[in-house]
């Protein structure tokens, strides 16, 4: 995810949507159902090219998308009920270099469920409720005692997303290898005023999961990244997963271009400290992904999965403990509105 908007021959050099297509398309697997491949599993290799069927659908429409939006490379991973459909990489990771689905790149947001699941896992156990004041845990945040571990998780605090801040913006143009720390992230946030009530209404907020880290980390006593481990990653076998609190990627790496700035550059390693909590800035390759995704999914790691039970509510709907997608979107400029 970029601060600033993008051209199509600036974005980056993986084609997110269909990373996350290959996701959605994971298995959903049954709960208590061990990892597929735990103990063994092989590389993230290129499946054999197909010659017909679903999975030369799947290659029609990636490369596709490669043309229509001016992509550097597509890397793609689909399968059904665990089994793969087809796994590939098209273009360039750099020049002369190809794509391959081994290559490693940032996971973004994805670590958002990470940490979702391993709220509800201490739910779970009985370590804390999703209903308690966050003020417990972070007395220094403003309106704590009004605001849960729900509203964070769910992003219906009301608080201020410091990504579209313009301040937020031209700061991180200047300098896109500014380390950012926490404390600087939620203070652009909390220094302006709420877009709404907490939980009265749902809008998407970096705020809100930087914070959900540190809760978590004050909960348990742990740091974020080994909870994460401990709790998410090992259980789903994500050996490919893992935090980095540099700008650095493990080998091979999937390089990534933008013209932000005005000059068309290589955007690989600037810091991504400011895209979420620290301890879950996170790289993976796409065989993780897909694992990732049939596991968060299907809720196979909760005592009670697929119950929605962080899901949003839909604020015009008295009990409506269901997330409306007509309601809001992490793409718009502010909290869902009534239409």
């Amino acid at each position: 995810m970029s601060p600033a908007r993008t051209s199509p021959r600036t974005r980056l050099a993986a084609l997110t949507a269909l990373l996350t297509l290959g996701a959605l398309i994971a298995p959903v697997e049954a709960a208590g159902t061990p990892p597929a491949g735990a103990g063994h599993r092989r590389p993230c290799v290129a499946s054999r090219m197909p010659d017909q069927g679903p999975a030369r659908d799947v290659l029609g429409i990636a490369r596709r998308a490669k043309t229509e939006m001016d992509l550097k490379s597509v890397i793609v991973r689909v399968t059904v009920d665990g089994r793969e459909v087809v796994t590939t990489a098209l273009g360039e990771s750099m020049t002369g270099v190809p794509a391959t689905p081994a290559m490693h790149f940032r996971n973004g947001n994805v670590a958002i469920s990470y940490m979702g699941t391993a709220l509800l896992r201490l739910v779970d156990r009985g370590v804390v409720g999703l209903d308690d004041p966050v003020a417990r845990w972070l007395p220094d945040l403003p309106d704590g005692e009004r605001i849960t571990l729900r509203m964070l998780a769910a992003s219906t605090t009301g608080l201020v997303d410091y990504v579209r801040l313009p301040e937020f913006q031209q700061a991180v143009v200047a300098d896109p290898y500014r380390q950012w720390t926490a404390k600087e992230l939620v203070a652009l946030a909390t220094r302006k005023e709420r877009w709404y009530e907490p939980g009265t209404n749902w809008s998407y907020s970096h705020a809100n999961f930087v914070l959900l880290g540190a809760a978590l980390e004050k909960i348990t006593g742990t740091r974020l990244d080994v909870l994460l481990e401990e709790e998410v990653l090992r259980p789903l076998g994500l050996r490919e997963t893992r935090n980095g609190f540099t700008p650095d990627i493990p080998e091979p790496v999937l390089h990534a271009f933008t013209a932000d700035r005005g000059t068309y550059e290589e955007s690989t390693f600037w810091n991504p400290s400011w895209t979420t909590a620290p301890g879950a800035v996170e790289t993976t390759d796409i065989c993780d992904l897909a694992r990732s995704a049939g596991g968060i999914g299907s809720g196979r790691l909760l005592a009670e999965p697929g119950n929605g039970r962080t899901r949003p509510p839909d604020p015009h709907v008295p009990g409506d403990g269901l997330h409306r997608p007509d309601r809001g979107h992490p793409l718009r400029d502010g909290p869902a509105r009534p239409r």
